[in-house]
């Protein structure tokens, strides 16, 4: 697993595809809350941690295609 450390608010989150999903509004101890496009924040979104594949430039890259990570919100 990456050092979460390194993931700051805002970070844009993509899947293994490349595709956006959103921005990191908030990170908890074993999961991320993700913000929409306009940077509000979205009810009870969240992905894993154990899905961060990188974080590359300030981008969170998944280990997941984008349409798998948000079927796998914690």
């Amino acid at each position: 697993m990456s050092d979460l450390t390194n993931i700051k608010k805002g970070s844009e989150i993509i899947g293994a595809d490349g595709v956006h999903i959103g921005y990191v509004a908030k990170i908890e101890k074993h999961r991320i809350q993700i913000s929409q496009d306009d940077l509000k924040v979205s009810p009870r979104r969240y992905i894993s941690v154990g899905l961060i594949a990188d974080i590359e430039n300030g981008t969170v890259r998944l280990s997941a295609n984008a349409d798998v990570a948000i079927t796998l919100e914690d």
